[in-house]
């Protein structure tokens, strides 16, 4: 018989902490025994994540400038007495406006935060890893990654290149036993997708009507994919982008999904 999946004894740091998936995959995390430290730009929501998981380490950083990147995985390190798994939840949505609209600040803001940001954090980690030869780095791609999506020319690419550089670092650092994969959400009901909707940027029944599972996804069950990649129960995989989406990426049909 297999017992279930335990993280007790691995030291996690959680991006994004602060809110959203990154805040519950912190909280999963916990409660699969792991010691976890939580870093976001937030500083407020960093304080409020913290007290819910008793007093865990935070650390302020925007992960898209590289000194606080290295710095704050150093630190949280150190806090927490070595590291063994690295979660990249940190990432801001994008304006949704056609290509022709856009102003390149905002675009890349987006592409710094997303992409370089994931790209920093992992680096960082791996540096602490790879002479363990021992960790699991989990990132954030989504189903906007692999598809052509109007209006999302700086989301959508920055998620696509989360997913190659996915690949691409399981190839030069699984020689040295770390491994690295990505979940690729689809619609969640977090805070940032809230914020859509209220801006009606973001129509939710023509998305449940899109979705074979016919619903938004909660943070939790993305989080728990996350940590199901970080434990041993998924030590054979790494290159992978796990999309947890409701059936999103499987629909190839024209219009809404059908009941029978």
């Amino acid at each position: 018989m297999t017992n279930g999946i335990s993280l007790a004894g691995k030291r996690a740091l959680v991006t994004g902490g602060a809110s959203g998936i990154g805040a519950v995959t912190a909280g999963i995390l916990r409660d699969l025994g792991a010691d976890v430290a939580i870093s976001d730009i937030n500083e407020d929501g960093l304080d409020t994540v913290s007290a819910e998981l008793a007093g865990c380490p935070t650390f302020v950083c925007d992960v898209s400038d590289e000194a606080q990147a290295e710095s704050t995985v150093v630190a949280a390190a150190e806090a927490l007495g070595g590291l063994d798994i690295a979660v990249n939840a940190a990432g801001i949505v994008d304006e949704v406006k056609y290509a022709l609209e856009r102003d390149m600040e905002p675009w890349q803001r987006i592409m710094d935060v997303n992409f370089k940001g994931t790209y920093q954090i992992c680096r960082a980690a791996a540096r602490l890893m790879v002479p363990q030869s021992t960790g699991s780095i989990v990132n954030i791609a989504s189903v906007n990654g692999p598809g052509g999506w109007p209006r999302r020319t700086a989301y959508g690419p920055s998620k696509a290149a989360i997913i190659a550089l996915t690949r691409e670092l399981a190839c030069e650092w699984g020689p040295h036993g770390v491994r690295i994969n990505a979940v690729g959400p689809g619609y969640i009901a977090t805070p940032m997708i809230q914020g859509l909707i209220e801006a009606d940027k973001v129509d939710t029944e023509r998305i449940n009507n899109r979705t074979p599972l016919g619903r938004l996804g909660t943070p939790a069950e993305v989080g728990q994919a996350i940590a199901f990649l970080a434990s041993d129960f998924a030590s054979f995989i790494t290159g992978e982008t796990l999309f947890v989406d409701g059936g999103w990426m499987a629909y190839g049909g024209a219009g809404d999904v059908k009941t029978f």
